[in-house]
């Protein structure tokens, strides 16, 4: 039966060429012509003029040299045509096909400059960019790397102070004539985007449906502080920290264990294909999605990355960074430390799904019942007058949570509705909303009037 590497044809055609070609740019394969889709053989009648006709189609379309047989049986002649894997892309009338399971799938954009990289013995992120120079690296970017490596024990304190070009060289960026690898821009890169304009990480909370996005943003800048930069957003804006006490010591945690959403944000950028999409995170009341273009190193699935498996990384240099800077670990057990972290916070293991062309991680959020409306506040939407007469409206970003309240009236018991909206950056409008649930729900109350009075908080979070 047709199989990746088998395939039937009842009687010969020129077009079914693409089909060697796509047995050549994958495993090899062999194309059987007299014979049916259900593997019975129905014979050819011309089968001794095309056994010396495709040898030599073959030649001058493509290059390679195929294996054809004539075969006998029941009284039928067949062919069975035998294509070896080529080491080189192999193009059919200038278009290249690649065989894929049972099916054979033209490569077109980024597919086709992916395959030709991969045959060539080539990655992305290894390849000299012509038109960047050292000028174009942000030195706080190197330093940082520098400071974490150190951090981590996989930088040696005398590397701290060592140029730019030395740090660049010993990460193996730069080509053998000193030029700045795609990787050293993604990396290090004062304005990354300049390059790649996919260098972007895209966060959007929702309610109910993709329909309804809240609010926005997109990270951007070198990817080796882009977690960090992401954590930041994420815990301003759209996970809470939830408050407790212990003693008199405040203690704000994240809702998800932290490490382990690191060790996702840094698989997602490291394995990202940087030819394609931008990360994608969505927030949702109850879970968060992030998906990262690039699908899964051949062979694998979703659950290869859940037991043992070797560290197959799509962006080499990318990843020996990461793993320089003490991100991430070179044996594949990045997967396993997510799902120690969350099974250690009592929260359900996260999901791995192929999806779309690339990779979605998505976990539970443990954020107590709270609402996005009952965490930020939307600040009064503006209008304002053009020249034209015409208005337009901004709709201002949410803002800090009724954790962030909590927080500050620990600090300060005696501080004002004033103050608060002062160092929150909200409205006198949005505080009092956020006072009035937390009233309601039992967790803060106001004793003494409102001047020379003070809060309590009467409860946990």
């Amino acid at each position: 039966m047709e199989s990746q590497n088998v395939e039937y044809k009842r009687s010969w055609k020129d077009e079914y060429l693409k089909w060697l070609c796509g047995f050549a740019n994958a495993q090899g394969g062999t194309l059987y012509v007299g014979i049916d889709d259900s593997g019975n053989v129905r014979g050819l009648e011309d089968a001794a003029k095309l056994l010396e006709d495709i040898p030599n189609k073959v030649v001058n379309y493509m290059g390679i040299v195929a294996d054809v047989n004539l075969h006998h049986k029941n009284g039928f002649d067949y062919i069975s045509i035998g294509v070896e894997p080529s080491n080189v892309p192999i193009s059919f009338r200038g278009k290249y096909y690649c065989r894929s399971g049972s099916t054979l799938q033209e490569l077109n954009g980024v597919a086709l400059q992916q395959f030709v990289l991969k045959k060539m013995g080539h990655r992305w992120d290894d390849i000299a960019n012509d038109s960047a120079s050292i000028d174009d690296i942000d030195r706080q970017a190197i330093d940082f790397f520098l400071k974490n490596g150190y951090e981590n024990g996989r930088v040696k304190k005398d590397e701290l102070d060592a140029p730019t070009e030395v740090v660049l060289q010993n990460l193996h960026l730069l080509s053998d004539v000193g030029k700045l690898k795609n990787a050293a821009l993604l990396l290090f890169a004062k304005v990354p985007q300049k390059y790649f304009t996919c260098v972007q990480f895209k966060i959007g909370r929702f309610s109910h449906s993709e329909a309804n996005l809240i609010i926005q943003d997109v990270i951007e800048g070198n990817v080796i502080q882009m977690a960090d930069r992401v954590m930041d957003v994420l815990k301003s804006k759209y996970l809470t920290m939830p408050i407790r006490f212990e003693g008199m010591r405040r203690i704000e945690k994240l809702e998800v264990p932290e490490e382990a959403l690191r060790e996702i944000l840094y698989n997602a950028i490291a394995h990202k294909d940087y030819m394609g999409a931008p990360i994608q995170m969505r927030v949702w009341d109850d879970r968060v999605e992030i998906w990262n273009e690039g699908g899964l190193p051949e062979g694998y699935t979703p659950a290869t990355l859940l037991k043992q498996h070797s560290s197959r990384p799509r962006n080499n240099n990318i990843a020996n960074a990461f793993f320089k800077a003490g991100f991430i670990d070179a044996w594949g057990r990045g997967y396993k430390k997510i799902l120690e972290g969350f099974d250690a916070a009592g929260l359900p293991m996260p999901t791995i799904e192929e999806v779309d062309g690339g990779v979605r991680v998505t976990f539970q959020r443990n954020n107590h019942g709270f609402s996005q409306e009952g965490l930020l506040e939307t600040r009064e939407e503006t209008t304002e007058k053009n020249d034209n007469g015409s208005q337009k409206s901004m709709q201002k970003s949410m803002q800090k949570s009724m954790q962030k309240i909590l927080g500050h009236i620990m600090d300060n018991p005696q501080i004002t509705l004033s103050e608060l909206a002062d160092k929150l950056n909200m409205t006198r409008n949005g505080i009092d909303k956020n006072i009035k649930k937390l009233k309601e729900q039992g967790i803060l109350r106001r004793v003494g009037p409102d001047k020379g009075g003070h809060w309590e908080i009467l409860r946990e979070v």
